[in-house]
């Protein structure tokens, strides 16, 4: 009796594992991953706007070509959102390894207004290092989102001042440019790593 016991919890545990492994596959890569809402972002080779990264370097479509890329929207006085998911990239990065030297991550803002190169570079100074902040005029800030299909607006508070709405997922493109998927906000890093290494071997495979 004892030994139909331990086999029947050993099953149960194979069981168990099996469904984990089956659900963690439906939601990365099977029929339950999460797409983007609305359009779809266009390529980065078909994209065309001016910005300027923390250090003062002009950047554009093309410096993201040619390495897998991870870029969000946000803002530095985003009180929680933007905090959590560059938090989040940071240990993604760290789960990579060596291999997080292989990606662009671009961290944009949408109140230009706020947020100078100055700034900017203070801000991204408290997560990892491979983050790159970028910003630059209103209108050329207006032309990357149109090209991401991300969305902002800026919402009057009751102090008088202002906060910022914006699209809160990662966006995820291939070396070659092609938009890849979503990583949505507080996505388990179980699955978004996977997601994130699904691009990098898309780079290796295009290499060889």
């Amino acid at each position: 009796m004892r030994r139909r016991t331990m086999l029947g919890y050993g099953a149960a545990g194979v069981g168990a594992v099996a469904l984990m492994l089956f659900v963690g596959w439906w939601r990365v890569d099977g029929p339950g991953a999460p797409a983007p809402t609305g359009q779809r972002p266009v390529a980065l080779t078909e994209m065309d706007f001016r910005l300027t990264d923390h250090e003062g370097n002009a950047v554009g479509p093309e410096t993201l070509i040619g390495r897998p890329t991870m870029a969000f929207f946000g803002f530095t006085y985003c009180p929680d959102v933007c905090p959590t998911t560059l938090s989040d990239i940071s240990g993604w990065l760290d789960d990579l390894g060596d291999e997080a030297e292989e990606m662009n991550v671009a961290f944009i803002t949408v109140d230009p207004e706020r947020d100078t190169v100055e700034t900017m570079a203070e801000y991204v100074g408290y997560f990892h290092p491979g983050i790159r902040g970028w910003t630059g005029p209103e209108e050329q800030i207006a032309r990357v989102t149109d090209g991401f299909s991300a969305t902002y607006e800026r919402v009057p508070t009751e102090s008088g001042d202002y906060t910022m709405n914006h699209t809160a997922s990662v966006f995820l493109f291939a070396a070659s440019g092609r938009f890849v998927t979503m990583i949505d906000y507080h996505e388990a890093r179980e699955f978004a790593v996977p997601k994130i290494r699904r691009a990098l071997e898309e780079e290796m495979e295009g290499a060889t």
